[in-house]
């Protein structure tokens, strides 16, 4: 584990400091990084600054020597343009530079993004994060990593600071592939878990008890200990967004179709969470699948 002090001499220039990056980018200033923030909205910003960050005022003042440039942005044309675009990232990071993307983007986009930046002799990892606001808050992240094993090694210390489970995957945009499966499966539970509540209820049985003892057993998971409590209360504040989601799940999708494979059931929630931003839901958190389920057993 390295200490504050040796991580002092290390410069981050962060970019999007929203729900994720603002605590993912406060634990890199906690570890002693000299952290540099940037945000279209300035009071993001203002909260970096006062846990210690430094402000900029642009792309470019972010970026200009800095030993590390991280982008946490929602969607690929985002990604697109702060990286290859006019005024972006690679226009103006140091050659030896790491570039670490850790929005949740398409993989060609991922990897398009690598080569754009191999070209300005920057060194681009792909590296998404699973585990929520309550994650990047704590430090908790599981971070899957594509690019380059040598700049993995040499940018560890920083996605440490941010992660607990860190893993390198494979090359340029892989990382992306193990997020796309990663939101597959987070998309599922929550949407059986969504099930086993309304029938829980519909039955009268306490939920409460029934999902501690639930948690005991083989059907244990993060998903049901992070969110159970909240859907229950049929509260959605958003940890993470239905809008982020669906974007995800159309990620899965494309990539499956593109590798020939077939997912039924991912198919099938995809299209839930597609329903539920269609009603308006996209600001919620995704576990307001839970709604889409009483809707459609006509308990709302």
């Amino acid at each position: 584990m390295t200490s504050a002090a040796s991580n002092s001499g290390t410069s981050v220039g962060f970019i999007g400091l929203g729900i994720m990056g603002a605590p993912m980018a406060a634990n890199l200033v906690k570890k002693g990084f000299a952290v540099t923030g940037y945000n279209r909205s300035k009071p993001a910003v203002d909260r970096l600054v006062e846990r210690g960050g430094r402000a900029a005022q642009s792309i470019a003042d972010t970026v200009t020597g800095a030993d590390v440039v991280i982008t946490m942005l929602p969607d690929s044309p985002d990604v697109e343009a702060v990286a290859l675009g006019p005024g972006g990232v690679f226009e103006y990071a140091p050659a030896g530079c790491v570039y670490i993307d850790m929005s949740t983007i398409r993989p060609d986009v991922a990897r398009a993004v690598a080569e754009g930046g191999a070209v300005r002799g920057v060194r681009c990892l792909d590296a998404p994060v699973s585990g929520g606001e309550a994650g990047a808050i704590e430090a908790a992240l599981s971070i899957m990593v594509g690019g380059s094993g040598q700049d993995f090694a040499d940018s560890r210390a920083v996605l440490d600071a941010m992660g607990s489970t860190v893993v390198h995957v494979g090359g340029n945009g892989t990382g992306q592939l193990v997020k796309a499966a990663n939101q597959l499966m987070v998309a599922g539970i929550i949407e059986l878990l969504s099930e086993a509540i309304v029938l829980l209820e519909a039955h009268e049985v306490d939920a409460t008890a029934a999902l501690q003892v639930i948690g005991g057993g083989l059907a244990a998971n993060r998903v049901l200990d992070r969110k159970s409590a909240s859907m229950l209360a049929r509260q959605f504040k958003p940890g993470f967004r239905v809008d982020l989601h669906h974007k995800d799940l159309g990620i899965v999708l494309d990539t499956a179709r593109a590798a020939g494979v077939v997912l039924p059931v991912g198919a099938v929630v995809a299209q839930l969470m597609a329903a539920l931003k269609a009603q308006g839901s996209g600001n919620l958190d995704h576990s307001a699948l839970l709604t889409v389920v009483d809707q459609l057993s006509g308990r709302t």
